[in-house]
């Protein structure tokens, strides 16, 4: 049975720095895909970056470009999302998911069949 546990989030000012966690267990994850999402109250769940085990291929949505980066530590079934420049804006509930191999069409795909983490706050406030 798949298992993602997010960690890592937390309070910070803007221009500030977190990084996030997803642990996972039942898997490879030098074999599959794992996306970061992120959710606000009111407004539908959002890919924001993916990494492909198979080949290492990244993907990052536009307004996190330059300033996150996801990585993973297949030793330690463990994906990473580091997080700089943080701004108001990024504030949300992160989730950490994984469903099929490759990011291409992650968002799609793992909203439909993908498995998921409970989550992690994410406030970026002065």
């Amino acid at each position: 049975q798949v298992r993602l546990v997010e960690s890592g989030g937390g309070s910070v000012k803007p221009g500030g720095s977190l990084r996030l966690s997803c642990e996972a267990s039942g898997l490879k994850v030098d074999y599959s895909a794992i996306g970061w999402f992120r959710q606000v109250p009111g407004k539908e769940r959002e890919g924001v970056s993916c990494i492909s085990g198979r080949d290492g291929r990244t993907y990052y949505e536009d307004s996190v470009k330059g300033r996150f980066t996801i990585s993973s530590d297949n030793a330690k079934s463990t994906v990473y999302l580091q997080m700089n420049s943080l701004k108001p804006e990024d504030t949300a509930l992160y989730y950490c998911a994984t469903g099929g191999a490759w990011c291409d069409g992650y968002e799609r795909y793992m909203k439909n069949y993908g498995s998921w983490g409970q989550g992690t706050q994410v406030t970026v406030s002065s």
